[in-house]
């Protein structure tokens, strides 16, 4: 088990293995030292497990979690890539979509269920760039999606 996985099991998670895509891509692209994920919706078991809008049927706080599950999944992409989490050398970029009500505004508080996420799992090696977009829509009416750019030990 790498420091990062026993680092989360100590934090009550667990990173998944990489979910099916529910489309015709791939989870993620591995080129050179960098990894490109798939955007990964909040499947816990592969059930999807936050659906709806922000400011509607669902809370911040919802959110919140919803995007630390969609986050795990990408650490599931990640690892099924390189096979540790320690060959992570820097999180780069998190993108973070918010199927958002009209008039809700809070994306950055929901993107922060996966940055600070990121933060506690990998100390100053999570530090990232960050772009948090509200959509009127996500697949299966999940209520977000992130997606990483991740440098890696190769």
């Amino acid at each position: 088990m790498s420091k990062i996985e026993k680092k989360a099991s100590e934090m009550g998670l667990s990173i998944p293995q990489a979910p099916s895509p529910v489309a015709a891509y791939v989870p993620g692209v591995l080129t050179g030292d960098v990894i490109y994920t798939a955007g990964q919706i909040p499947l816990v078991g592969g059930e999807l497990k936050y659906k709806g809008k922000l400011g509607a049927e669902m809370s911040i706080e919802e959110g919140y979690e919803a995007a630390k599950a969609c986050a795990l999944n990408c650490l599931g992409v990640v690892k099924g890539l390189v096979g540790d989490l320690d060959k992570v050398e820097q999180i780069i970029k998190v993108v973070v979509f918010v199927n958002s009500a009209p008039g809700f505004n809070m994306q950055p508080k929901v993107a922060n269920g996966a940055s600070e996420l990121f933060a506690e799992l990998f100390g100053e090696k999570g530090a990232h760039a960050r772009s948090a977009v509200g959509v009127n829509e996500l697949p299966l009416d999940s209520t977000c999606e992130v997606e990483l750019i991740v440098k890696v030990k190769v």
